[in-house]
């Protein structure tokens, strides 16, 4: 038979349980978080996990081997980025935008582009991808894992492309909005001009990146 506990250990129990709280938590040690809040990677499995400040710090030292790392906030543009002719069409990407990361466990450059099912991974050529990083050596600052390269493929309304420098975790949000307005095969009207919106807001907030002596 269990035995009763003691009225001061019961009181002590109450007075530390959690209060209740509707709201989201810290994926890791679920302390409430506000609905705008940083992010961890996973880097085995790619997952961005939800986090307090003191978690995010925990995995924020830059050169550290750990499984998991912080999502930055660095925003920054490139002015002088080029893609030649051609050079679009040779990343195969079917549609004119798409986010480029370096993925440090698997070793290589991973593609992925909006559509109607989410963000869609690309299997990039490789010699087609070293091109482009060979006439930009400016956008070799991307840290891997946690931060992407945003790229805009030239078209009738932009006679040149743009990239973008953003948070991994802002890509994942522009695909998910996209999602819920994607029409056919290009995205159609409400999707461009969620794009369009996007990258007003985040190139308004963009630094230029420095070019490499």
């Amino acid at each position: 038979m269990t035995p009763e506990l003691p009225v001061s250990t019961l009181r002590r129990i109450a007075t530390t349980r959690r209060a209740a709280y509707d709201g989201e938590r810290c994926e890791m040690c679920a302390e409430p978080i506000a609905v705008r809040h940083q992010h961890v990677v996973d880097l085995d499995t790619r997952a961005l996990m939800c986090t307090c400040r003191g978690c995010y710090l925990l995995f924020a030292t830059e050169g550290a081997h750990q499984r998991h790392r912080a999502v930055p906030e660095r925003y920054q543009s490139f002015p002088q980025f080029r893609l030649g002719p051609g050079q679009w069409a040779d990343l195969e990407i079917p549609v004119g935008l798409a986010f480029f990361f370096e993925n440090s466990v698997q070793e290589r450059t991973i593609a992925f582009y909006p559509g109607p099912a989410g963000a869609t991974e690309s299997e990039l050529p490789l010699a087609a991808w070293q091109s482009v990083v060979a006439d930009n050596p400016e956008i070799a600052t991307v840290a891997p894992d946690v931060e992407a390269l945003m790229i805009r493929a030239p078209g009738p309304d932009r006679p040149g492309a743009e990239a973008l420098l953003v948070p991994i975790d802002a890509c994942y949000e522009l695909v998910g909005r996209l999602r819920q307005v994607w029409r056919g095969f290009d995205g159609g009207q409400d999707a461009h001009a969620g794009i369009e919106s996007w990258f007003a807001t985040v190139r308004a907030r963009s630094k230029p990146a420095r070019a490499p002596s």
